[in-house]
């Protein structure tokens, strides 16, 4: 085996098998196949039989099939060695395990290795290991994180108050406002060790200078101003927040607290903003149909979808028509929109239709107008006619219509052989060897093709 190429194999999940249909594998009782693979490189194979012989109290065993992957010095097979035997409670045999590849500044295993020893009463000596990278954004927050078991929120907020001092211009444009701060979370971490701290009002100012607002479609402000019942400023600061991500957190209160037509009102008066209803149009249909209004569901993105027709707006509307058993109304729908185009309709918009026909008992006309659409024999048009012959039980014919495309679509073909069993079929597929892209050196010039 060889680190560098179980790396590529395990990030890009290519001539591998994946996690997910090796999951599969097990759940349909091809334990024997996952052992097989295990001892021959697979090493997602590899990590869910030793986990699985670890559950059955196995762990020589389980230990033994990691052994091979150890042996490269890869730090994924020593992390889930580790993992098992703090699991077993063999605490200090992980730290033993795992300690050199922190100390030789490998970032994973630096984060790893400082919660391990944080879950185990060690958090001082995780809290000095972390400070020295403070300017790393990832290990910055590991180190927040073991700051307050280690009764260290001080010298941690002593270090992160630096380095927001330390910030400097981004570029040299006398005209722009923007910094460059090193680790860039720097005011997010310092606000959450001031809120730790009861000191509330300087979390919230500290939150107030951000430059990015929303992390994840999360907005740490209106998550805290709710923490703490500051609802009359979270529906100020609601009403400022250009993402939407503020007034869907005040929603979200409001609905807990029994409040739905506040919560609705509070979705519908962003949404009367120039672009508010394009950020919060789906979390306020969603809320809807949690309450049983699904014609108002239907009105909201009904309605948005009529100026534009955005493919992801258009999308949750069919999907809402079909979940409701109303595929009629969503090819309705997908017709007026397609008489607007003059009779066009790229494939973005009619693959929603396959499944809508589906449901009508349309299936062989949906297959076959989706041969006939100029875009109907291309790979990701198998990928979506497989995906609807496969949920009408015609797998066979899901599996022939990726086998056109043998380059692509790895995977879901593999998946199909699978639930046919075909096992060897679907590894071999699977293996197949990829050979991995190379960039080509710049000469100084652009391109408008990839790579850019």
């Amino acid at each position: 085996m060889d680190a560098a190429d179980l790396d590529y194999r395990a990030r890009t999940l290519t001539g591998c098998i994946p996690p997910l249909l090796v999951t599969r594998l097990l759940e349909l009782g091809h334990e024997r196949e996952v052992e097989f693979q295990a001892s021959r490189g697979e090493w997602f194979c590899a990590l869910e039989w030793a986990r699985l012989l670890g559950h059955r109290g196995q762990r020589e065993q389980a230990l033994e099939v990691l052994a091979p992957y150890i042996a490269t010095n890869w730090w994924p097979a020593v992390q889930a060695r580790a993992e098992l035997l703090e699991g077993w409670g063999r605490v200090e045999e992980a730290i033993t395990l795992s300690r050199p590849f922190a100390e030789a500044g490998d970032r994973p295993a630096l984060v790893f290795f400082a919660r391990l020893l944080a879950r185990h009463g060690r958090s001082g000596e995780a809290f000095m290991l972390l400070r020295a990278g403070i300017q790393d954004w990832f290990l910055a927050e590991c180190l927040v994180d073991v700051a307050e078991a280690a009764g260290m929120d001080e010298e941690a907020a002593a270090l992160l108050e630096a380095r927001v001092e330390a910030a400097v211009p981004a570029c040299n444009d006398p005209d722009c406002n923007n910094l460059r701060m090193e680790p860039a979370n720097a005011v997010g971490l310092l606000a959450t060790i001031r809120e730790r701290q009861g000191r509330i009002e300087e979390a919230i100012a500290l939150l107030h200078t951000r430059e990015v607002t929303s992390v994840n479609g999360r907005d740490q402000l209106a998550d805290l101003l709710a923490r703490h019942d500051r609802i009359t400023e979270l529906r100020g600061y609601a009403a400022s927040e250009y993402y939407g991500h503020a007034v869907q957190r005040l929603a979200e209160v409001l609905e807990e607290r029994g409040d739905v037509e506040g919560a609705i009102a509070a979705y519908r008066t962003f949404g009367a903003t120039p672009s508010g209803m394009w950020h919060v149009a789906v979390p306020l249909s969603e809320l809807l149909v949690r309450h049983g209004r699904i014609e108002e569901a239907i009105e909201v993105l009904g309605a948005l979808a009529e100026h534009g027709a955005e493919d992801w707006i258009v999308h949750t509307l069919c999907t809402l028509y079909a979940d409701h058993g109303r595929p009629r109304d969503g090819l309705a729908h997908l017709d007026a929109l397609k008489a607007r185009s003059d009779g066009k309709e790229d494939w973005d918009l009619f693959q929603m239709r396959l499944p809508l026909m589906a449901d009508c008992g349309l299936l062989d006309e949906a297959i076959e107008q989706a041969r006939a659409h100029p875009e109907g024999d291309t790979w990701y048009a198998a990928w979506a006619l497989s995906d609807v012959l496969a949920k009408a039980g015609r797998t066979e014919q899901a599996t022939a219509v990726l086998e056109r495309h043998p380059t692509f679509n790895s995977s879901l073909r593999a998946e199909r052989l699978i639930d046919l069993g075909r096992i060897e079929d679907a590894v071999r597929v699977l293996q197949q060897p990829r050979t991995k892209p190379t960039t080509p050196a710049w000469d100084g010039a652009y391109s408008t093709e990839p790579p850019f």
